[in-house]
This record gives structure tokens, sequence and C-alpha cells, in this order.
């Protein structure tokens, strides 16, 4: 992809387990250690990234050519949403191949400027926009983000088996949710189980990039446009964030845009 020098997917297999929390705050954790990052939010049917970066309801992006657009700026990141494009409040009624299309033209009709990753906020599952994905650009490496609950897990190990599938390298899986803090007490709960991120990167020989607490100050930062890497620069969350991001940023050196996308058959 023109402007784009490594592409790295934020995924998991089901919804609601705060993938996307994860995708805005490593991208800018990334960004805090230097890098050019982008945002491409591919959830078409519920985009969220507009919200969690601030951008404010109806702002609209630049046309950049004939056919192009220019990314958003917020908080020194560059991002591309359908959020930007319609009204958020109007539900998506689309079939799968027009979902893809939209994918399609947000990724490829973007004027990415100069940027070192590119991470995409996917969509939960292992439908038409993993595949899109995978068919039309290379794709450096994936991160899988789970809580410790058993069926959480379960649907992981499916979104691992995809990119395996497609040979897209998985970086590594963050654990979310892993432990309450009662804010009175200080007491640490595993309320959803622990133990959870460990065994499926053991099973998938692959690591536990972090382990992000359930608080109310993340859900309530990234609803408020101002993520906890933003809001909270120095705190112990944002040092986690800042962490997964050297990881990936090490997992990436050396990697080239060379390698052809895989290619994918349907057989009955």
């Amino acid at each position: 992809m023109e402007g784009v020098k490594h592409i790295v997917a934020v995924a998991s297999g089901k919804g609601g387990v705060g993938k996307s929390t994860v995708t805005v705050n490593l991208a800018l954790a990334m960004a805090a250690e230097g890098y050019r990052v982008g945002i491409l939010d591919a959830d078409i049917y519920g985009p969220s990234q507009a919200q969690m970066l601030g951008v404010g309801e109806g702002v609209r992006p630049q046309s950049a050519g004939d056919k192009g657009f220019l990314p958003l700026r917020a908080h020194g990141i560059q991002a591309m949403s359908m959020a930007f494009m319609v009204d958020v409040r109007e539900p998506m009624v689309w079939r799968g191949p027009m979902v893809s299309g939209a994918f399609q033209q947000m990724l490829t009709q973007t004027a990415w400027d100069a940027l070192d990753v590119l991470f995409i906020d996917m969509p939960p599952g292992t439908g038409d926009i993993q595949l899109t994905l995978a068919q039309k650009v290379p794709v450096d490496g994936a991160v899988i983000v789970t809580t410790p609950q058993d069926i959480a897990l379960l649907a992981a190990r499916k979104g691992i088996e995809m990119f395996r599938k497609v040979n897209v390298p998985v970086f590594g899986v963050v654990e979310n949710m892993s432990l309450h803090i009662c804010s009175n007490c200080g007491h640490g709960e595993a309320i959803f189980g622990e133990g959870g991120g460990e065994r499926i990167a053991a099973e998938y020989d692959t690591r536990v990039l972090g382990r992000l607490p359930l608080t109310m100050a993340i859900c309530e930062q990234v609803d408020g446009g101002r993520p906890t890497v933003v809001s909270e620069p120095d705190g112990e969350v944002t040092a986690t964030f800042r962490d997964m991001a050297r990881q990936v940023a090490e997992q990436l050196q050396g990697q080239g845009q060379g390698d052809a996308g895989p290619e994918i058959a349907f057989s009955d």
C-alpha cells in the first residue's frame, strides 16, 4: 500500500472483549514511541474509532485527487473510518459484498502520509472483511485480543487459526479485563478467570503481549475521546501499552513488503 510501510491487524474472535480500545491505545502508544501511525476502522457496521479519538460528529475527510481522500488526524495519528462518511445514527443495512467493497475503498483510496505502521481495527469474527484484507494487502502481523473467559478463548482460537490459514503471523495475545482492582480497598480479583492468555499463547507458540485490568477509567477515557495513553501518559496502563508497542515494533523489524498476499481458494 502506498504510504504505508507495515500493516498490523488487531482482531478478536468475538465482540465485547475491548478490541477497539486496545487498538486505539496501542496505536497511540506506538506513536509515543516515535513512529508515524495510522488507524483504519474496518468495522463497517459498528465503527467506534471516531468517538474514541474524539473526532466530532459530522467531520468529513477532504478529497485527495479524483478518487482518494485524506485521513483525519487526532492525537498525532492518522485515522479513517466509516463513521467519517455516514451518519453514525443510521444502521448500515448492507450485505457482505457491499461491506467488503466499502472496506476495500477505505483501504485503497485513503492517501496515508508516510506511515510506519497502519493498525486495522478488525470487526469481530472471521468473515468478509477478514478475507478481503488477506486477499488485497500483505499484512505483516496480527494481534489477538481476548478476555480470560473460556468462551472468549474459544473464539480467539478461531481468530488465530484464521490468520495462520492465510499465512499472517500472530505477534501475540492481549489479555484484556484480566484483573479487577477494587477502587476502595485495592483488592485484586480475576473475575473472568486467569491464565487464559498464557494457555492460548502456549498452544499456538506465540506470546502474551500484555495484560490489562478491568477499570472504569479506561472505558471513560475512550468514551470521552481521550484514550488512556493520552489521558494518563505516565500511568501504569500506559506503560503496559507502550511495552506492547515495543514488542510489536521488534517483530516488525526486518519484515518487508515484498511478499505477495496469500491466495484463497474455495471448494465444496
